[in-house]
């Protein structure tokens, strides 16, 4: 199986990138509104995306935050023109794509433990095995934390739809017991959360909300919301916050599949443990060449101009050998359908 590392990201292919440069235009045929819909993990990334593009271009394109399992689920039934996920659709989900598949890779990111603690100054450190306890239900009581905190119900917000977070969050816990915790996207957790909402927005303003509350997010709905975040150990028994340097070097020996999807990245040597790819899903096959060709720019554009705005937000940037043969099966998959 071919694969892709980070570890050569700026290694150019100078043919590759001479065969794909396009030209974007703003004729009246590529203006039709483009739609997308997914994940919330790479929602603050896809509405800067979706500024500069139509400031660059003059197209617009659309994407709405309903989830990971939702963007797939619209997707299939063809109402998107993409979609948006970190979840890896399944051998069933793939194969009611009769349009086709092409999975896009278009950043990494971190997905912050967040919790609010009046009156609580220092850091919130947890261990591997805390953390598992918290959302097992077995830690309830801050003091059992530290006991310098103050004697106060841990409050568990976790998200209700089919989330790609979750299943993150719920395959590292998995790994790091031993398997005791099933990996899904729809866990239950085994004991009676706070609250259950549906994707990142809506569990960060929660957690905002209740004193003793903890909670997980991407890390840019944590900063938007002023929550703090909590220093999780690693497997190098570091304590660290999901930051961009440290979510670079979990994800910096990751490798890629020739279907774009990634090698298992549960439990990273270093840097911050809870990281995540977001891809967008693009079909084979439109109904027409005009949608062919503005899918096959927006592609692009992502892969090549969009990345410079990956890290200023807080993700990681795709390697770009990576980018340039995603942009290459493109030119050579997308077409129209007969």
């Amino acid at each position: 199986m071919k694969t892709f590392t980070i570890g050569n990201w700026q290694r150019i292919v100078a043919a590759t990138l001479t065969a794909t440069t396009i030209a974007f235009t703003t004729n009246a045929a590529f203006a039709q509104l483009l739609k997308g819909a997914g994940a919330s993990f790479s929602e603050p990334l896809y509405q800067r995306y979706s500024a500069e593009y139509e400031r660059e271009t003059g197209v617009k394109f659309n994407y709405n935050s309903i989830g990971s399992g939702g963007g797939i689920r619209l997707f299939i039934n063809k109402t998107l023109d993409f979609g948006g996920t970190t979840l890896i659709p399944t051998p069933i989900e793939k194969n009611q794509m009769e349009d086709g598949l092409l999975m896009v890779p278009t950043g990494g990111g971190a997905i912050a433990i967040v919790y609010n603690l009046e009156d609580v100054t220092s850091d919130v450190k947890l261990s591997r095995e805390q953390l598992a306890q918290i959302f097992t239900g077995k830690i309830a009581n801050w003091n059992q934390v530290d006991s310098r905190f103050p004697s106060k119900k841990i409050q568990v917000v976790v998200q209700s739809d089919s989330s790609g977070t979750t299943l993150t969050l719920t395959k590292y816990l998995r790994k790091i017991t031993g398997g005791k915790i099933e990996a899904t996207r729809e866990p239950n957790w085994g004991f009676q959360v706070f609250a259950a909402l549906p994707q990142d927005s809506a569990v960060a303003g929660e957690v905002r909300r209740i004193d003793g509350a903890i909670g997980y997010v991407q890390t840019s709905f944590a900063r938007k919301n002023n929550l703090a975040t909590a220093r999780i150990e690693n497997r190098a028994s570091r304590y660290v916050e999901p930051t961009l340097a440290e979510t670079e070097k979990a994800l910096a020996n990751i490798k890629f599949n020739d279907d774009f999807t990634t090698e298992d990245i549960d439990d990273p040597e270093d840097g911050y443990p809870l990281v995540s790819l977001s891809w967008l899903l693009f079909y084979e096959k439109y109904p027409n060449e005009t949608l062919v060709q503005a899918n096959k720019n927006l592609l692009t554009w992502i892969l090549t101009k969009g990345q410079g705005f990956n890290r200023e937000l807080g993700y990681t940037k795709i390697p770009e050998d990576v980018a340039n043969k995603v942009i290459e099966t493109a030119n050579n998959e997308f077409r129209v359908r007969l």
